[in-house]
């Protein structure tokens, strides 16, 4: 098949790329540094020419509802229009289990791509997956200096290469509408993830908000499990 990958050279793009070129598809990667650009739609026509599904993990990194309610609805509508001119068959899309229960910023951006993709022209499939093990480390490094400060909230972390793993088997099958949830193999507290990497330094706890902290970010049904732990990925680093 042919595949283009929205985002595709951040940390989850690579690893999207590397395992759809694993798999002997042609990958087209959607990036500014490969003259396409999400948010004003330059270049998009021409990346798509000829690609079948479309796989979209382009991200922000932002708190403000604002910036990601406008980055998430322009990117995805830019998209979903190029893919309908193009002829694309499946757009997949990567999003975050409980994404309609929290109300943070940045999850009101991922709400928005949600309802543009599923009432879009283009048979989508909608993966919620919860937070990386990686995310752990994003933290202690959002903050310099020997005190670290640990988000109050319970998570079922996954590897982010069994995300990318995912995503690339559902668009090699049919578009599912919303799909089964991925989530990591137990349930840990980030403060915990964040003292296991954190070598030494301290780490303390700030509240984020009740939706968090009583597990609005734990899948609530049936869910894929993922197998590799977070000690297994710390070992790994």
């Amino acid at each position: 098949m042919k595949m283009a990958v929205a985002g595709g050279t951040g940390w989850v793009g690579k690893l999207v790329v590397q395992e759809a070129r694993g798999h002997g598809h042609e990958v087209v990667v959607m990036s500014r540094s490969a003259g396409v650009d999400l948010m004003t739609g330059a270049g998009l026509d021409d990346a798509l020419r000829g690609v079948d599904v479309v796989i979209d993990v382009a991200n922000v990194s932002t708190l403000s509802r604002k910036a990601s309610v406008a980055f998430f609805e322009t990117e995805t509508r830019n998209l979903l229009a190029a893919e309908e001119r193009a002829g694309v068959g499946h757009h997949v899309v990567l999003s975050i289990v409980g994404v309609d229960r929290v109300d943070s910023g940045y999850y009101f951006g991922k709400r928005r791509q949600e309802e543009l993709a599923l009432a879009g022209p283009i048979p989508v499939t909608l993966l919620r997956a919860t937070q990386f093990h990686e995310f752990a480390a994003q933290m202690l490094d959002k903050v310099p200096g020997p005190v670290k400060v640990a988000p109050l909230m319970k998570s079922r972390p996954v590897a982010a290469s069994e995300v990318a793993a995912e995503l690339v088997r559902l668009a090699e099958g049919p578009a599912q509408g919303r799909t089964t949830e991925l989530a990591g193999p137990e349930e840990l507290t980030m403060a915990s993830m964040m003292r296991r990497l954190a070598k030494g330094k301290l780490v303390l706890t700030m509240p984020v908000g009740k939706a968090m902290a009583n597990g609005g970010v734990l899948p609530t049904g049936d869910f894929h499990r993922g197998r590799i732990t977070f000690e297994q990925w710390a070992k790994s680093r």
